[in-house]
């Protein structure tokens, strides 16, 4: 079992107890977005970082509700 810590520029996004650990060029999801491992470092024989990309959360455009038909 490992401890393996699922980081995004230096922060860590998700830390696990797993049995595996994921390879590199992974698709994964992680707090539902979708994701790709970038890297994987072994810190010691428990612990390894993982080094992910996510995608970009992007917010839609304000909707203006003052400029609806009125009956």
């Amino acid at each position: 079992m490992y401890f393996v810590y699922f980081m995004e520029n230096k922060n860590v996004v998700l830390s696990q107890y797993r049995k595996e650990f994921p390879n590199v060029d992974e698709e994964l999801r992680i707090k539902g977005r979708k994701g790709k491992v970038l890297s994987v470092t072994h810190v010691d024989d428990r612990h390894i970082n993982v080094h992910v990309a996510l995608e970009k959360v992007v917010k839609k455009g304000f909707v203006d509700l003052s400029k609806k038909k009125k009956k």
